[in-house]
């Protein structure tokens, strides 16, 4: 009976979320938009948006038909840092799109993110060669998108645990070694 059962665990498809984070939107990290205008987001620029919750979505790329979380669902957390827009996203993958965002930033083909927005507070100027800056002080954020090629190449996208996938090979191929010595084998 407990080996059965344990085919049965063996065989059952995973449907929990993966955990995916990290910052949709950097503060003071300056971005060119379509060779136009340099555009900075300051600090407290996502703050009164996303104290009135907001029903943010997260997508890939920028698509609304590819929804991978939500604000109002549980799935997606955002918070406002020192260093700008922090994300925690729950991909589900036992959906395709799910399995997309989860592979593609494990595989880091994915590595930033972008957001979609509206301007409620900015200040233009020029920088010394004349070139327009725009500093955005207020938005009313919409949306967060994991993307292959960020406006903002400061934002980042990692696996949850990314970092100690090898740490934690290492610990469990040493334990395996232990369990083998404590039977007298190898």
């Amino acid at each position: 009976m407990g080996n059965e059962q344990e085919r049965r665990t063996e065989a059952a498809p995973e449907t929990r979320g993966t955990s995916i984070s990290g910052y949709a939107a950097r503060f003071n990290s300056p971005a060119v938009i379509g060779g136009a205008f340099r555009e900075i987001l300051r600090p407290g620029s996502f703050r009164r948006s996303l104290a009135e919750s907001p029903d943010v979505l997260a997508l890939l790329h920028h698509d609304a038909g590819r929804i991978l979380g939500r604000v109002s669902a549980g799935t997606l957390q955002l918070r406002e840092d020192e260093r700008g827009l922090r994300f925690e996203l729950e991909a589900d993958p036992s959906t395709p799109d799910g399995q997309t965002a989860i592979g593609t930033v494990t595989r880091r083909d994915i590595r930033g993110c972008s957001i979609g927005f509206r301007v409620v507070e900015e200040d233009w100027d020029t920088d010394a060669s004349g070139f327009p800056i725009r500093t955005i002080t207020d938005v009313d954020l919409i949306e967060m998108s994991l993307v292959g090629w960020p406006a903002y190449e400061s934002t980042s996208a990692d696996l949850g645990g990314q970092r100690n996938v090898a740490a934690s090979a290492e610990r469990l191929r040493q334990k395996a070694e232990a369990a083998m010595r404590l039977r007298g084998i190898g």
